[in-house]
C-alpha cells in the first residue's frame, strides 16, 4: 500500500480526525448546525477549521455532542449540559490517574 493510502487509512481509525462537516455531523446526530454551534460556543467541543474556514468534527466530538443532546432532550439547559459533561470528563480523568498511581504504588510495594 502506498504511503499516501496508508495515511488515509490511518485517519479512518483516528477518533480525533476531523472527518465530518457541520452538515454531516448534524445529520449523524439528528440535530441542527445551530446545536453544534451552541455546544462549541459553550466550550464543550472545539471543531477544527478547514482552509476555507468551515467547521470539521471528529468522531470523539460527535460522541460528546450526542451526550449533550441526550441531556438537552431530557430538559437540561444546554449550558448546564455542557458543564455536566465537562465535569464528568474531569472526574473520569481523575479516576484514571488515581488508578494508575495506585498500580504504580502497588508495583513498588511488590518490588520491596
Amino acid at each position: 500500500m502506498p504511503a499516501e493510502n496508508a495515511s488515509v487509512a490511518g485517519n479512518l481509525d483516528d477518533d480525533d480526525y476531523p472527518a465530518f462537516t457541520m452538515g454531516r455531523a448534524a445529520d449523524v446526530l439528528g440535530t441542527t448546525p445551530a446545536f453544534l454551534r451552541a455546544v462549541g460556543e459553550a466550550g464543550l467541543i472545539a471543531p477544527l477549521r478547514s482552509e476555507g474556514g468551515h467547521r470539521r468534527y471528529s468522531r470523539h466530538q460527535l460522541r460528546t455532542a450526542a451526550r449533550a443532546r441526550e441531556l438537552v432532550d431530557q430538559g437540561t439547559p444546554i449550558e448546564a449540559a455542557c458543564r455536566i459533561i465537562s465535569l464528568e470528563d474531569r472526574l473520569d480523568d481523575a479516576l484514571r490517574l488515581n488508578r494508575e498511581m495506585r498500580q504504580e504504588l502497588d508495583g513498588r510495594r511488590a518490588d520491596t
